[in-house]
């Protein structure tokens, strides 16, 4: 079985023999492909639709393992009980929906051994809110697919009071938008990520640039700013 190249990813961060479920499991491929590759022995694939639960089932009987993953329909978190997996996939949805997603059943969340997090957008929004409600990003990666390239976070909870020195570094904005893991780890991909990130914000201003008002002149501030940051990360990261 063949997985896209963002799937794999994601696949590739599940500990070896973790029970795991798959949240928004689509077509559950990524719980058949980790069964067939023998890395984990059992799944639960979850989503909170019956069309997607169906492709899932059909994928699941197609390569004989009913008695290896398990379907629940339902929303997010809340299929699960406290302890009854060691790892969460959550993959393919938005960064906020990812975080309402958590927040709804934080006892649950806490008590993972990790969240594989891969957002299809607001991914500053997804780490302020892991960072503000006490997750740690304990891995970074980047991974491209067709032309665009996908960010995947290894989330875990940790409720140690994080020093001041840490917590003053976390709030620099920037590093909402660039996580630090990418930074550390130097990811291939990274710089061309940083491009793309200028980019927008020089195509966002284009846009804005020839409007009058207050909201225009701050967005178009906010932009200049960000690029400003952006172009010292990619100075660094040379």
């Amino acid at each position: 079985m063949k997985l896209t190249p963002r799937l794999e990813a994601v696949a590739n961060l599940v500990s070896d023999d973790a029970r795991i479920a798959d949240i928004g499991t689509d077509h559950g491929y990524i719980p058949v492909y980790l069964i067939k590759k023998n890395k984990i022995k059992y799944a639960i694939a979850a989503d909170v639709n019956k069309g997607p639960l169906n492709n899932a089932k059909k994928e699941i009987s197609l390569n004989n393992l009913e008695h290896r993953i398990e379907l629940r329909l339902g929303s997010g978190l809340s299929v699960l009980t406290v302890g009854e997996v060691d790892e969460v996939v959550i993959a393919g949805m938005g960064g906020v929906l990812i975080s309402q997603l958590i927040e709804t059943e934080f006892e649950i969340a806490k008590k993972l051994d990790k969240m594989i997090l891969q957002p299809m957008q607001a991914s500053a929004e997804l780490r302020r809110y892991l960072h503000e409600n006490g997750f740690v990003i304990e891995e970074e990666i980047l991974v491209k697919e067709d032309f665009r390239i996908y960010e995947i976070m290894v989330v875990k909870y940790d409720d140690r009071e994080i020093s001041k020195e840490q917590e003053k570094e976390q709030e620099e904005e920037i590093y909402y938008e660039v996580g630090k893991g990418l930074l550390r780890n130097k990811d291939c991909l990274l710089l061309e990520f940083i491009d793309k990130k200028i980019k927008e914000y020089y195509n966002i201003i284009g846009k804005l640039e020839g409007k009058a008002g207050e909201k225009i002149e701050s967005r178009i501030y906010e932009c200049k700013s960000k690029i400003q940051k952006l172009e010292e990360l990619r100075n660094h990261v040379h």
